[in-house]
């Protein structure tokens, strides 16, 4: 069986290296990356790190509106999957690249295979949401990482080849997770971070480069953060244009940094005071790692993620009254530093084996 797998974003190398060494294993199973993110601190470094050969195909279609990059993409993947006649192409998640690879596998007529099927954040404003139905909607095998997501893909109509695995990310987290337990890993990043002494942020959706939506997250971390606890922001190339572009200015308590290679940005997570995000991949992070986590968003598709922390996650919004409330409530500036050195000493997460029921359900149908 030949299989395609296409990616072009940072969170969909992370699961690539989750899943691709399986893939490789079992299959005649080759890589595209559309370079969607274009540059190395975003995708360049994470092939490296995280053991990932070489994509087969390399297309470099990044920048652009997502309509021109989408475009772009169609053009470049067309020929590749014509005239390598795949038996499945496998797409992850909700991108420019998922919509794009779904489109042109379902003009060839190739069966597709979509990691994480069947989320939904109920808000067709997002452009995410959008790539996401198309995708469920044409795939062939819709591997779905919560119960959640199944239910949606029922409702929708979906049930023939709908397949509960889990969530590959965790599966790369449990790996992963004893390799950061040293907060050594926090020299890499500032020799003055302290477990428990900073909170992690992450902000690079389309929604929060808005001018009102900067305005207001930019007021939120000024709220939360302090000289005694910064806010270390990992800051997107898009985020930083477009900031720079509408002349807002952060509090000199938030610190910019450049965004970070997986296992340190796993280390930034595991030993913070708490995360604040509005990253789906990210906030799953937080969860499984037990930190608790603020997310920057109205709505979220990792319903379980919320329904399971204990009140530890909290969706908020941009509204930075309750973000303040909700940290002093989470992680109270006299007690954070010991929970996150008790956190990190006791750090233990369970694989969801979702790589190898995608591979069985796909070797099944060889």
């Amino acid at each position: 069986m030949r299989i395609l797998s296409v990616v072009g974003t940072r969170p969909q190398l992370i699961k690539a290296a989750a899943l691709e060494p399986a893939l490789r294993a079992r299959f005649d199973s080759q890589l595209i990356d559309t370079g969607q993110h274009y540059d190395d601190a975003m995708a360049g470094t994470f092939f490296r790190e995280l053991g990932l050969q070489p994509p087969d195909h390399d297309l470099d279609v990044g920048g652009g509106s997502g309509s021109d990059q989408t475009g772009r993409m169609l053009i470049a993947l067309d020929p590749i999957l014509r005239d390598s006649a795949p038996d499945a192409v496998l797409v992850y998640g909700d991108t420019n690249t998922t919509l794009a690879a779904a489109l042109v596998a379902a003009k060839h007529g190739i069966p597709i295979a979509h990691v994480e099927a069947g989320l939904r954040s109920f808000d067709r404003r997002m452009p995410e949401e959008i790539n996401r139905v198309v995708a469920d909607h044409l795939s062939r095998w819709l591997f779905a990482p919560t119960p959640a997501a199944v239910a949606n893909l029922r409702t929708e109509g979906m049930v023939d080849g709908v397949v509960q695995v889990g969530d590959v990310l965790q599966d790369l987290v449990a790996r992963m997770a004893s390799d950061v337990r040293d907060p050594a890993v926090l020299g890499a990043v500032d020799g003055d971070l302290r477990p428990g002494r900073y909170i992690l942020a992450t902000i690079h959706r389309a929604e929060n480069r808005e001018r009102g939506a900067m305005d207001a997250w930019a007021g939120l971390l000024a709220a939360i953060a302090s000289a005694d606890r910064p806010v270390i922001l990992a800051l997107h190339p898009g985020t930083r244009a477009a900031l720079g572009s509408a002349g807002i200015a952060l509090s000199r308590d938030v610190r910019v940094i450049e965004p970070q290679g997986y296992r340190t940005m796993l280390g930034l997570q595991l030993h913070a005071a708490a995360v604040v995000t509005d990253s789906g991949g990210v906030q799953r992070e937080a969860a499984w790692l037990r930190v608790p986590c603020l997310v920057l968003r109205g709505t979220t598709e990792w319903v379980e993620a919320v329904a399971g922390s204990g009140g530890a996650m909290v969706v908020v919004g941009l509204d930075a009254d309750r973000a303040r409330r909700e940290l002093e409530r989470l992680a109270p500036m006299d007690e954070s530093a010991r929970a996150a050195e008790d956190r990190a000493a006791a750090v233990r997460v369970e694989p969801a084996g979702a790589v190898e029921a995608i591979v069985d359900t796909l070797a099944g149908a060889a």
